[in-house]
């Protein structure tokens, strides 16, 4: 496919180099499958997940990012679709071309069923203001679920459609100095004919399938009214084919174990069925889990264990016409979670008002024995904390003598990122909107074979093999840059090479004895660096 012009410029810009209202020239190529390039090295391919940009950060640590406006600011969108949790009608629609935001056509997709509802009145009032804004309130058959997926879809005056999945709010505090993160497909063409079928469901992390299974997670929006059939039958007509990347959502509801075979699973089921498809490397290997919000999961780590890290730990099984003493063992990875300490919070570009988006609770008997087996396995955000203790892992380059900046300790933690680390690189990487919750990825299979799922949630999932079409390539972590770099030798220099961004600095560091994770419900009296204490009030 030939890649698309960049965005026309008004007259009145041309002399205005730093305009804001120009698309930056990386936005011009396709991110999935990645920018490649090719030189006596080999191939090389930036990282499929991007960082947003931070506000108060320098240029330098701004490298690659994207900001809300490089999103959606091309005046070819002719009608937006915003996935989200929260959402701030004006913020996003500043955020248009401004000669054409008037005339796209907004659809806001929410889950704020009650009536009374604080966050769906005031969307209706930001509504009202803008007659080109249509409100859907998602199907939310679980009273306790929220609607949390975060996701884009573009629909262009040039024959064009986009969808991008990221991990930001649709609020103003998200897109400033909170670090998230985004998946960008590349532009999508309309089909020369119509589809006679909406897809094929296609091997796993192909265009097909990652059409298959996003028609499928649109239609179950439709289970009690028409939601988004109008954006499924536009999607059927686009051609997906350029596509690198394996869906991974959540729909609420109460879904069979033993479904019919080829329909979409949802939550760890999808996970795990998604990861069987993944190869691994034999040997030791961790799992970073890093999140920004840890649900009530028991008293015990029998949900955590067996049912959210055992999906992680799933991998696809080796050739089967290898003898079995050729056949490398890949023993269950060592699981590593990454979540903010009240230092870290207070150290913030923000401050405590980092916190107020990033939760956990510890404050009774059964959120203490929670703590009890999570704190093993905490780990740091900033890595720089003086309580810290510096963990090993096997992330490559990651050891004492050997720091990686990644550029985003400051900005306070909204992105969630699962990595499975190998050996010698990295096996596969998610980009989610999912915490850790069972309301999230699904509560353990009941005895009528059921799991259910209380929140919607969306993420890409990608891997080296399916960004490159090659067995033998490699995908390492990038830091303040999306593009890859071998910085020793090792035989492999024309062997396909894929980066990933990093959103956290390597080695990391885990939790010292005494330290406990950031609780937004808690009051801290010592002030942050900006004199303010814990609740603000």
């Amino acid at each position: 496919m030939a890649e698309p012009p960049t965005k026309r410029r008004r007259l009145r810009d041309v002399d205005n180099e730093t305009s804001e209202r120009a698309t930056p020239s990386s936005l011009s190529h396709p991110i999935s499958p990645p920018r490649k390039k090719k030189n006596r090295e080999g191939i090389r391919i930036a990282s499929p997940f991007r960082l947003t940009s931070i506000r108060d950060l320098s240029d330098a640590y701004n490298v690659g990012a994207v900001s809300l406006s490089d999103l959606v600011g091309d005046p070819l969108i002719a009608e937006l679709w915003d996935f989200n949790y929260l959402h701030d009608v004006d913020f996003l629609m500043e955020h248009l071309d401004e000669d054409t935001r008037a005339l796209t056509k907004v659809h806001i997709v929410h889950g704020f069923w009650k009536r009374e509802d604080p966050n769906r009145l005031l969307l209706q009032e930001q509504a009202n203001r803008h007659k080109n804004v249509t409100l859907h309130t998602a199907y939310m058959p679980e009273m306790f679920g929220t609607h949390h997926s975060k996701m884009l879809v573009l629909v262009r005056h040039d024959d064009m459609a986009q969808v991008i999945i990221h991990t930001a709010n649709m609020i103003a505090k998200d897109w400033t100095n909170m670090t998230n993160g985004a998946w960008i497909s590349p532009l999508l063409p309309k089909l020369e004919s119509p589809p006679e079928v909406d897809g094929t469901r296609g091997a796993m992390g192909s265009g097909s399938r990652f059409k298959f299974d996003l028609l499928s997670y649109l239609r179950a929006y439709n289970t009690i009214r028409n939601v988004c059939g109008c954006l499924v039958e536009e999607l059927a007509k686009y051609d997906f084919s350029a596509v690198r990347g394996a869906l991974v959502a959540s729909v609420p509801g109460k879904h069979d174990v033993d479904q019919e075979t080829g329909t979409t699973r949802w939550g760890w089921q999808g996970l795990k069925e998604t990861l069987r498809s993944v190869p691994a490397q034999a040997g030791t290997s961790d799992v970073v889990v890093q999140i920004s919000s840890i649900a009530t999961l028991g008293a015990n780590d029998t949900w955590l264990q067996r049912t959210l890290f055992d999906s992680l730990s799933a991998s696809r099984s080796p050739p089967q016409q290898l003898p079995s003493s050729a056949r490398p063992r890949n023993s269950r990875p060592n699981f590593k979670i990454i979540f903010p300490t009240p230092d870290e919070i207070r150290r913030s570009l923000d401050g405590y008002s980092s916190g107020g988006s990033i939760h956990t609770k510890i404050q009774s008997a059964a959120q203490a024995k929670q703590l009890q087996y999570l704190r093993p396995l905490f780990h740091h955000w900033a890595n720089d904390c003086a309580n810290g203790v510096l963990a090993s892992t096997s992330a490559p380059g990651d050891d004492v003598s050997c720091h990686k900046e990644a550029g985003r300790k400051r900005a306070a933690p909204h992105i969630k990122t699962y990595i499975r680390y190998g050996d010698k690189s990295i096996d596969w990487a998610l980009l989610t909107s999912a915490n850790i919750s069972k309301q999230a990825w699904g509560e353990a299979t009941n005895k009528a074979g059921e799991v259910r799922i209380a929140s919607w949630e969306i993420g890409v999932l990608v891997w080296p093999e399916l960004l490159t079409g090659d067995t033998e390539a490699k995908m390492v972590g990038t830091f303040k840059t999306d593009e890859p770099k071998i910085e020793n030798d090792n035989g492999e220099k024309n062997s396909p090479l894929v980066g990933l961004r990093i959103p956290y600095d390597l080695p990391l560091q885990k939790y010292g004895n005494s330290e406990d994770p950031w609780v937004a419900t808690m009051s801290y009296t010592e002030p942050d660096w900006l004199g303010r204490r814990w609740p603000g009030y």
